[in-house]
């Protein structure tokens, strides 16, 4: 290991956060000193902001982005046993989420360069129980809105996107949640816009979907104490929504400097394409928010991922796996395929590497883990 290297770290948010620290400390005393912890001021105004950052009319504020999913499928009117289309190559809250609105996953094979849904075998999988298509806006690159909206006008078909990593993403003039019937977002800490726990929020367009998912989120409530609708408990607290919004107005300045790591890493990575390390494609331009930059190990490659690894953990440099085992090959999840059933994602998995990732990561860092990568193969 060379010990002398400072080590870098997958994420860094305390380079956020230092800056911004005191505005953060004024609001959460503010609530504090309101009372209003649930539901209140805060979470009112998050709302807001968020869903105008993205172009849309409603915003409603739930305890995760899984609750996002579940329950905005339900509130979208997904029903017991309707089909929904996902990409094999997600996270398993993806699965999660359909699966507690008792729809039906069925999963697809990914886009072997972009990582994203494949369409083509999208649009193959579709049935007669087939109601809605989830496109996994993966790493902060959306799915082609335009085909997207071309495959669901044909099939008729619910479009519900997963956001979770894709907070501002944009791509053929459309913004990240503004193109779906709902749109699902996450604010785990880590991603670009990150709470100081767990958090999510449904966004949407339509005011009866609006409606009905604060209704869901709020025990099934319309107005305290009258239940109209079999909820739960899903609400994103004041607390969290507050330093949210403080957030909010840097995201874009945050995100163009993801982008701008992003291309520095590409430059640096070109010559050793030859030797397997190929990033994972970006057709969205400077509108890829890069949630994680990853690159893949191929089969070119001297050495293989686990081994590259493990060598840029000798040299101080963490990485990670986003994500190590495909979701049908998860031991709770065997029935939704087997193996072999979706080539590109199962391949993906065995040579993906997300390197580290945010804004204010240095060019000396950069070149710092290029380089470790460069000796690594080469010896």
């Amino acid at each position: 290991m060379n010990s002398h290297l400072p080590k870098i770290p997958l994420v860094n948010l305390s380079l956020q956060h230092q800056p911004i620290q005191t505005q953060i400390q004024q609001v959460i005393a503010e609530i504090i000193q309101r009372g209003d912890f649930i539901l209140g001021q805060a979470l009112a105004e998050f709302e807001t902001a968020f869903a105008a950052a993205c172009g849309v009319q409603y915003g409603i504020g739930v305890a995760c982005g899984t609750d996002a999913i579940a329950l905005g499928l339900q509130a979208c009117g997904i029903q017991p046993g309707d089909e929904i289309i996902i990409p094999a190559n997600t996270f398993i809250a993806t699965i999660i989420g359909v699966m507690q609105a008792k729809a039906i996953p069925i999963l697809v094979d990914c886009d072997p360069d972009t990582a994203l849904i494949d369409l083509t075998a999208a649009e193959i999988a579709i049935t007669s129980k087939t109601k809605a298509i989830i496109p996994v806006h993966l790493y902060g690159q959306m799915v082609s809105p335009i085909k997207l909206l071309d495959l669901a006008n044909r099939h008729n078909l619910i479009i519900f996107e997963d956001a979770a990593q894709a907070h501002l993403a944009s791509r053929e003039g459309y913004r990240a949640g503004s193109f779906g019937k709902a749109a699902a977002f996450s604010f785990y800490p880590s991603k670009n816009l990150g709470s100081f726990g767990d958090g999510g929020m449904l966004i949407t367009n339509d005011a009866k979907v609006a409606q009905t998912m604060r209704t869901l989120r709020n025990y099934g409530a319309q107005s305290k104490y009258l239940h109209t609708e079999i909820g739960t408990n899903s609400r994103l607290d004041n607390l969290q929504a507050a330093v949210l919004n403080v957030k909010l107005p840097y995201l874009e300045k945050w995100n163009g400097d993801r982008n701008l790591v992003a291309q520095y890493y590409n430059t640096l990575l070109e010559p050793l394409k030859h030797k397997g390390i190929v990033p994972i494609a970006n057709h969205s331009s400077s509108r890829h928010i890069y949630h994680l930059y990853v690159i893949r190990v191929t089969e070119k490659s001297p050495i293989n991922r686990n081994t590259l690894q493990e060598k840029l953990a000798e040299n101080g440099i963490e990485t990670g796996i986003h994500y190590p085992i495909p979701c049908h090959l998860q031991p709770a999840y065997q029935n939704l395929g087997n193996p072999g059933d979706f080539p590109n994602t199962e391949t993906l998995c065995q040579q993906i590497l997300s390197l580290p990732m945010y804004p204010g990561l240095s060019n000396t860092q950069i070149e710092q883990v290029v380089k470790a990568i460069e000796l690594s193969i080469n010896r």
